[in-house]
């Protein structure tokens, strides 16, 4: 089978008048597979070592690759949603590091800055659009965490964290934080890797899935628009809430358990395991789908033949 034929293949697999094309059990499955392969970098990162440099954290915030090829080559909506949850299901939650309700601040601003990324590539084949969708990703996530960081100094519900001898020194500190984050996150991790990745993947692993492939030029649906940049401004605004709520020590639905620290860092295989079972059973479910409606119409063809 050509290229041509498989990219046609994912085409017809598509339900024309959804949003995007999809059906709930694709929905489904992009949602699953991002949330299963975020989950599973990061579990990666934490047995990664960080280093400091006085009180400068050099270390990998998280690979934004993973995420991007999600958003840029599926539904950017379902991918965004999802990178992040996987995240607190199965490096907080499982380690029992819960935050309760101010985990939604972190979710919130990975998600909205996913989305915007995924946005913005409209073409998965253009060098260029990957670099601004990683770059995207950081600029966005790590600007409202700073915000929310400089906000709650200036409340006063936390203490700045001051050099000595310099006594604006919080500003710096999340500049030079902000500049390490684009270059390791969002270049060396994000979009170098990316840029061979998602043009590589385009039209070839989308109609395996059953799905069909983002075609260039295509705009998301509602992105860009009035509607959208509200709803931004909101979740944004959302984002300072939620993570105003743990400065207050009012984290309903915590789980501080740290299982990490109690088991070693065995804990972190039960993820794995976890993790690979859910991404099996997804794919698995997903050739099965396909292959069903592959009988379905070929039946179909020899009763109308």
């Amino acid at each position: 089978m050509t290229s041509n034929d498989t990219l046609r293949e994912g085409l017809l697999r598509t339900r024309v008048g959804e949003p995007g094309g999809l059906r709930t059990p694709q929905k489904l499955m992009i949602f699953v597979l991002s949330m299963s392969l975020f989950g599973l970098s990061n579990i990666i990162l934490e047995v990664i070592p960080d280093i400091s440099i006085g009180p400068v954290d050099i270390s990998v915030s998280y690979f934004v690759f993973v995420p991007l090829v999600m958003v840029a080559l599926f539904s950017p909506f379902w991918a965004a949603i999802g990178a992040p949850l996987g995240e607190i299901v199965f490096t907080d939650l499982l380690m029992g590091d819960f935050s309760g309700l101010a985990e939604v601040e972190g979710f919130i601003q990975m998600a909205l800055a996913l989305y915007i990324a995924g946005s913005l590539i409209r073409d998965p084949r253009r060098v260029g659009q990957i670099w601004m969708g990683a770059i995207t990703v950081v600029v966005v996530d790590k600007f409202l965490s700073a915000a929310v960081d400089l906000a709650k100094v200036w409340v006063g519900v936390e203490d700045a964290e001051f050099v000595e001898g310099l006594p604006q020194s919080i500003l710096l500190l999340e500049g030079i934080g902000f500049g390490v984050d684009i270059l390791i996150s969002g270049i060396l991790f994000g979009a170098i890797p990316a840029m061979y990745l998602i043009p590589a993947l385009h039209g070839k692993i989308e109609p395996l899935l059953g799905l069909r492939p983002r075609m260039p030029g295509e705009r998301v649906p509602g992105a860009g628009g009035t509607w959208f940049i509200v709803l931004a401004v909101l979740l944004s605004v959302a984002s300072f809430l939620f993570a105003f709520l743990e400065a207050w020590d009012m984290s309903v639905g915590s789980v501080d358990a740290e299982l990490r620290e109690t088991y070693g860092d065995g804990m972190l295989w039960i993820s794995v395991a976890l993790l690979v079972a859910l991404l099996i059973a997804t794919v698995l479910v997903a050739r099965w789908r396909a292959r069903r409606r592959e009988h379905q119409g070929a039946g179909s063809a020899e009763r109308d033949a």
